[in-house]
Order: C-alpha cells, then structure tokens, then sequence
C-alpha cells in the first residue's frame, strides 16, 4: 500500500510538472521575423505588434535599403533587426516562425528557405500563384517537419466563424449554395503604396488581378465548408472596368465552384464602390448573412423573415488574430489541419484559383481531380 502511495505521488507530482512547463511554453512568445515589406499589410502587423502577448519581432528582411529605412523611422524600430538576406537572417537570430510579406509569387522562396532550417512560416493570402508551386511548398514542408500557414483577414471574422459552426452543427440543413463577396474599390483608388501597386497588379507576382487577391477568400471559405474535398469543376469570367488603370489583368471577376449537390459563388471585384468581405449560405434548413467582421442575418426553415442583424459571438482570444493563433499552433493547442488557414486546405485554394484562372483564358469550364498525394 506504501509503494503504491508513493507512486501515486510520483504520478501527481509528475502531472503537475508536465502542465507546468506547458503552461510556460504558452506563456513564452513566440519569435518571428518579417520576410518582405512590399506587402502593405505589415502595417497592419507593425501596429500590432507592441501589444501582442503571444510574438517577438527579432529580425526584419528586406534588401530595398530605402524601403526598409521608410519603415525603420515609421515604427521606430532597431536598425539591428534589418537583414538584407533570409538565410543570413534564420541562422543569426533563430526565428520559430517567418511571416512573408512579399510578393505572392516569392512565397515558395520564402517558405523553401525557412523549412530547410526547420523554421515555420506563415504568409499572407493566398499560398501562392500556381499549383506547382504549392506542391512545392507543401513537399518543404512534409521534408523537414514544419507548419506552412496562410493569413487570411476573414479567417478571424466572429461572423465567419459562426456561420461554418452553423454548417457543422447541421443548423442550415444541407448547404446547397454559398455566394461570398469580397473586394474593394481597386487598389490604385484605395492608395495602396508605391512598393505595393506594381506586383499586386503584375499578374506574375500576383497571380492574377481581383481574381486571386480576392477571390481567394471565397475559395478558401468553400473549401472548409467541403471539408477539403477538391471541387468537380471550375468556370470562371473576367473584366477589366477600367483599363486605364488596370492594364495587364482583370478588375472583377465571377467564379463558380461546383461540388456535388452544392456551388460556391465567388465574386472578387477591385470594382465595388465600397470595401466589402460577406458571405451568404443557402440551406435547405436555413440561410445566413455575414455583414463584416462582426454581424450576422439569418433565417430558418418555418420562420417567415430574416432576423434583424445581430453580434455574432466572439472568437476565443487564440483563434481571433494571426499572431495568438500562430503562436497556438507552435505551443501544440490548436491543430490546425483542416481549418481555414492550413496548408492542406490551401493546397486546394491554389487549385481553385489556378483552374478559375485557366477557365478565363481558355473560356471553357476546368475539371478538376483530388491533387496527388
């Protein structure tokens, strides 16, 4: 009986260690560092930042001398975080994770430097511009064990969140029809900076024009709804409203989405008169209307009018910006296979906008098969 007391005490005394150093695990901040600054959201990132619990900025990488001293004097920030090189950087500081905010089409770059020195990375929306190279991304990141995730601002919409926990739980019924709209003005007419507008225009650096900038919202909301299942098909069309400022790609564009017994409608546009990030789902139980981060209309079967607009509940803290949900993520308390900002639903993004793209240059719809494991 004293032997067993006593490794009943060795057992507790053991519990209680392995959730103390959890605990100071989660407690420590991560450590990341910015890869690029061409990418206008960092500044969202940088203002940020020096309220953040969860990251540490150790490094900054950016070979624009002059780019790189703009945002140096803005923020205020140590001369000696400011790399020119990223490998030069990784084994100088040790960063657990970088952040790209570079050019969509440097994110395999980004992405391939960091895995071979077993760092993680996370980059702004989408993945990347083409499916070859998201095969690429996805094999660094199987090679040398490491997370690749993707930023979206809708990811940590309350509205959003709601309404794919309605899915799930079956309170709409059996969606047959999503419809998700996002886009602003145009990028030139929001004033995005001189480092900004000639890659997110550049179809090459981008990917396309409002087609990939936006249209991966949608695709990325699709593909979570599915439940990372590859679409049937894909049939794109394009614009150009205004060419005069968009020369080499399109401002507004449709995708539809087929699945079985479902499509998804995308509407990317630089073109609305207004910002705007909604997402609307037909059930044959329901339907619900996102408005914004924050609010939700909805209406079920048997009710005879949209409810008013209302507050949707609020996100736990670790799951409501980039930087906690990161950090979650590498302290091993969300697993984020499946969800929206993973690699393996952002393999299928790729897919999506890659085939949406063909669809507009070869006018015809695209079938698509699950990508190769």
């Amino acid at each position: 009986m004293l032997r067993l007391m006593r490794l009943s005490c060795v057992f507790a005394v053991l519990l209680f260690l392995t959730a103390t150093v959890s605990a100071q695990q989660a407690a420590t901040p991560i450590r990341v560092a910015i890869v690029g600054l061409t990418h206008g959201h960092v500044k969202g990132f940088l203002h940020n930042l020096p309220t953040s619990q969860s990251a540490k900025l150790v490094a900054i990488v950016e070979p624009d001398a002059a780019l790189a001293k703009q945002y140096r004097d803005q923020y205020k920030l140590d001369p000696a975080l400011f790399y020119t090189d990223e490998d030069a950087m990784i084994e100088k500081t040790h960063p657990d994770a970088v952040l790209g905010y570079g050019t969509i089409l440097e994110h395999r770059k980004v992405i391939e430097i960091a895995a071979k020195h077993h760092v993680n990375s996370m980059v702004e929306k989408p993945l990347t511009t083409t499916v070859e190279d998201a095969l690429a991304i996805r094999d660094a990141a199987r090679k040398y064990n490491v997370q690749v995730l993707v930023n979206y601002e809708t990811t940590w919409y309350n509205s959003n969140a709601e309404a794919l926990k309605e899915i799930k739980e079956g309170k709409l019924g059996t969606v047959r029809k999503v419809l998700v709209r996002d886009g602003h003005e145009g990028p030139k007419e929001i004033g995005v900076g001189p480092e900004w507008l000639p890659w997110i225009t550049d179809p090459k650096q981008n990917g396309a024009g409002a087609l990939f900038d936006f249209g991966c919202y949608g695709a990325d909301l699709a593909t979570v709804i599915n439940k990372g299942a590859t679409p049937q098909s894909v049939t794109a069309f394009a614009q150009t409203h205004k060419p005069d400022i968009y020369t080499r790609t399109e401002d507004d564009a449709t995708v539809i989405v087929a699945y079985p017994g479902m499509q998804a409608i995308l509407m990317p546009s630089w073109d609305w008169s207004f910002a705007v990030k909604n997402m609307e789902v037909y059930g044959n139980g329901g339907t619900m209307f996102t408005v914004g981060p924050g609010n939700i209309i909805s209406r079920y079967k048997g009710q005879k009018v949209e409810s008013s607009i209302y507050p949707a509940p609020n996100l736990p803290q670790n799951q409501s910006n980039s930087l906690d949900y990161l950090a979650a993520v590498l302290h091993h308390q969300i697993d984020p296979r499946g969800d929206l900002s993973s690699l393996e639903t952002n393999m299928v993004v790729v897919q999506i906008l890659d085939a949406a793209r063909t669809s507009i240059q070869e006018g015809k719809t695209i079938t698509l098969k699950p990508l190769p494991q």
